[in-house]
């Protein structure tokens, strides 16, 4: 073997490996997220230290849904954005999102004394939104591709911070009970990449797919029409609010966000874009 293929043959394996590494990336994540959050509940319980119970909250929150973040990012797909972007769109797109859902569903709230289900999921899925669309016209090397992972990470933001919240009043009501606690945080983190993270990846990549795209006119209806979608799938996960219809509606958001992944992959493959379809 002369040294240029043997150069070419240590290249292609360095190369495989990387892309290994990157694919199996969040089992690692995962795997250290669980082994820190037993530490920590565990140094929590045999010390009793109060100090500790927010570490407990945010790691606990956190797991999944940087996961499912670390899992998008390894797929073969044509990123433009790196993970800095990715980043500060989970942080600041779930301060963002929390924030002005907050306000609007209180808002609404005082103007009509009710919130319906489909007003909560309409502010939630908009406020969401507002993150992937500041990245998207704040880059000029737009990927459709982006549109998925920028949408996830707002979507794992939001269920953080709302997550957090959750275990906050679960331990107040609870007078301090960890099982209750630990179990919401389970549940959520759990049922998070089926929820909030599926719906945004979707809208934000149909939303990224219509702008990146020739045919803009079509692109956008297709996103208006994903926005609806993810919007009764919203409602209808607060409307039902049991194991059963979790488990449906988490399939059925999954088996969406699995199929846009897939017509992403191919539209980098053929090098056309092409934007999600539902």
């Amino acid at each position: 073997m002369s040294a240029s293929s043997a150069r070419n043959a240590t290249h292609r394996a360095d190369r495989s490996l990387a892309a290994a590494g990157r694919h199996w990336s969040w089992a690692a994540v995962l795997g250290v997220g669980l082994a820190l959050f037993w530490l920590l509940r565990v140094a929590l319980i045999s010390t009793g230290n109060p100090n500790l119970v927010p570490s407990l909250i945010f790691l606990g929150a956190a797991v999944v849904p940087v996961t499912f973040v670390t899992f998008v990012a390894g797929r073969r797909l044509d990123f433009g954005v790196g993970p800095g972007i990715a980043a500060v769109t989970a942080l600041v797109g779930g301060v963002l999102g929390v924030a002005t859902a907050g306000v609007l569903e209180y808002r609404a709230l005082l103007a009509t004394h009710v919130l319906p289900v489909v007003v909560v999921g309409l502010i939630e899925e908009a406020a969401k939104l507002l993150m992937p669309l500041l990245v998207l016209l704040a880059v000029e090397d737009r990927h459709p591709a982006d549109g998925l992972l920028v949408g996830v990470a707002a979507g794992a933001g939001f269920a953080v911070l709302e997550t957090m919240g959750y275990a906050f009043v679960a331990l107040v009501d609870s007078g301090g009970d960890l099982a209750a606690v630990s179990g919401l945080l389970v549940i959520r983190g759990v049922l998070s990449p089926a929820a909030h993270m599926a719906w945004t990846g979707l809208t934000s990549a149909a939303l990224w797919s219509a702008a990146t795209g020739a045919r803009r006119g079509r692109g956008f209806v297709v996103f208006a029409g994903v926005f609806v979608v993810t919007v009764a799938l919203h409602a209808a996960w607060d409307g039902f609010a049991t194991t059963g219809a979790y488990v449906v509606l988490g399939a059925i958001s999954l088996s969406l966000l699995v199929v846009s992944t897939h017509l992403l992959a191919s539209a980098r493959a053929a090098r056309v874009p092409l934007a999600p379809v539902v």
